[in-house]
């Protein structure tokens, strides 16, 4: 659907067409990211699942940072027409070959699936589905969300609007402030793939339970570290700030938002009951969404009014606020919907 909806939108021509066909575009990818952890969460075990979700998660950040790169370079030699058509045309093909090879869960090629091995030995446990209500109702699902608007958003606002920051407020030059980002997208790189492996170890250690979870100590530690880093970056660079002061302020940053990012991720789909891992991460995910949209003209007409450094002041705050929030909430249970119960 989506290379399809490419290859259209090369061939058109009117601001109506732009606007379904991109409209179109965003729905076919909604739709391919949840079940790309269903799938995970299907063929992983509790202590690899984390690992895997950072190493998925780090093929966006590669393809957000490659892609770019190299449409400039081809439309450079080639019309954006013909660009759009090649990448819409290599998604057709790449989309038959997942087909193809890719499979729902072990049982499908003669393996025995992951949760009836995690279920095996507990004797008298009763299916892991619920309702929808049962799920819905859980307080963690929502806990998750609304953390995770807050992360994204704040993440958001610094990516979208920090290298502005930087030479507006800070009087530092275009390069720096484009390096900046570039540091900060390394830091996220790496942070996403060690917030993956290092909880995977915590829940290798501890075992996943219905009453917090390993991977929160990580999660509330990198928390701390946005705060830390938004908060280092709004009050000790200046014009004289030496570039390795504000590269590194960057990929720390990175670090420690990206991580979070694929942790929130990682909860949504191993808290939430099997039939409903799925909706689970599509609704943390559209919470997330909601909060990238509040980092944008929200956030930007207090910085119109109030001037950056107010803007920022805020995010941090929010940040501040929410990580306190999630400590204090750390022990919930996080085991969505109906609760495992033991029979006799």
């Amino acid at each position: 659907m989506v290379g399809g909806i490419n290859v259209l939108f090369s061939q058109s021509s009117t601001v109506f067409m732009f606007s379904v066909l991109w409209f179109l575009n965003g729905l076919g990818q909604g739709f391919g990211w949840p079940p790309c952890g269903k799938v995970l969460r299907k063929w992983f075990e509790p202590s690899q699942f984390g690992t895997w979700w950072a190493v998925l998660s780090c093929s966006m950040n590669l393809a957000g940072g490659l892609g770019p790169i190299i449409a400039t370079l081809l439309a450079d030699s080639y019309s954006w027409r013909s660009t759009l058509s090649v990448s819409g045309l290599i998604c057709v093909v790449m989309s038959v070959f997942c087909l193809l090879v890719i499979q729902n869960e072990p049982k499908d090629v003669g393996l025995p699936n992951i949760e009836a091995k995690a279920k095996k030995g507990k004797a008298g446990s009763s299916r892991d589905d619920s309702t929808l209500k049962e799920f819905l109702l859980s307080p963690y699902l929502w806990l998750l969300s609304f953390s995770y608007l807050v992360v994204f958003g704040v993440k958001t606002a610094c990516t979208d609007w920090g290298q502005l920051f930087l030479i507006q407020d800070k009087s530092q030059s275009v390069l720096l402030g484009s390096s900046y980002m570039s540091a900060l997208e390394i830091g996220g790189l790496v942070g996403s793939l060690a917030a993956g492996y290092l909880s995977d170890r915590a829940v290798a250690r501890q075992g996943l339970r219905i009453y917090g979870n390993p991977r929160h100590g990580l999660l509330l530690s990198m928390m701390g570290g946005m705060y830390v880093s938004m908060y280092l970056f709004r009050t000790t660079v200046t014009q004289e700030s030496s570039n390795v002061w504000i590269l590194s302020l960057g990929a720390i940053f990175g670090f420690s938002c990206y991580g979070p990012i694929a942790l929130f991720g990682v909860l949504a789909n191993e808290s939430a009951p099997s039939n409903y891992c799925g909706t689970s991460h599509a609704i943390v995910a559209l919470m997330a969404n909601v909060g990238g949209f509040l980092s944008g003209l929200p956030f930007s007409t207090i910085a119109k009014h109030y001037g950056w450094d107010t803007a920022f002041w805020v995010a941090e705050v929010i940040c501040a606020v929410t990580t306190v929030s999630f400590f204090l909430f750390r022990n919930i249970q996080t085991k969505m919907g109906r609760a495992l119960k033991k029979t006799d």
